[in-house]
């Protein structure tokens, strides 16, 4: 009697425990709204002037733990997907010359690292890891000049926001035809925002 009398008292003595018991914090995963994501590049033109372009579609994965401060980072770009304005060097630029998007309709970006800010704000401020484009990989490093992460006023869900920038040479990614004319040196600017899974 005495051992049933313990065996009936045990569930409840865990549903106290894990209603007690502190939640630990997991890692989220945040898919990339394609819709508001969109990497731009700009370059010098002979010097004239500085022309802009972005790629229309980017998908991907975000993954962020604000307790242990750690992220990563997975995108891919289609690079056919290229929009510079015109209809006729948007088809130069995807050429065997540039992107060669025949043979690499994609460029991706995967992170190795990402860095934090010290203090009590939880915000990280530059992402390390790998730019693949034309079959090339190279590391790069990007700088984070803004970042949210709230609820999504639309979604209902959570979301991330973030606008980050970094400098590459396209002759880096056998992608230098017309250097030093047309600039070696490419910026590319993004624009991201991802809501919760």
């Amino acid at each position: 009697m005495r051992l049933t009398s313990s065996l009936l008292a045990l569930p409840c003595t865990l549903l106290a425990l894990s209603v007690t018991a502190p939640a630990l914090a997991a890692p989220t995963t945040y898919t990339v709204d394609s819709s508001h994501t969109f990497p731009r590049f700009s370059y010098s033109h002979f010097g004239f002037s500085t022309q802009l372009s972005r790629f229309d579609k980017t998908s991907g994965t975000l993954v962020f733990d604000k307790e242990a401060r750690t992220g990563s980072v997975d995108i891919v770009i289609d690079t056919t997907s290229i929009n510079t304005g015109s209809s006729a060097f948007n088809t130069h630029i995807q050429s065997e010359d540039f992107l060669d998007t025949a043979q690499y309709p994609t460029a991706t970006f995967k992170s190795t690292r990402v860095i934090f800010a010290e203090g009590n704000e939880v915000k990280p401020i530059a992402i390390e890891g790998t730019l693949t484009l034309k079959g090339v990989e190279r590391p790069v490093r990007l700088e984070i000049s803004t970042f949210t992460n709230k609820p999504h006023p639309m979604a209902k869900r959570d979301a991330i926001g973030a606008n980050a920038t970094t400098t590459v040479k396209r002759s880096d990614f056998n992608a230098g035809k017309y250097a030093p004319n047309v600039g070696d040196e490419v910026r590319i600017d993004i624009a991201i925002e991802a809501i919760q899974q």
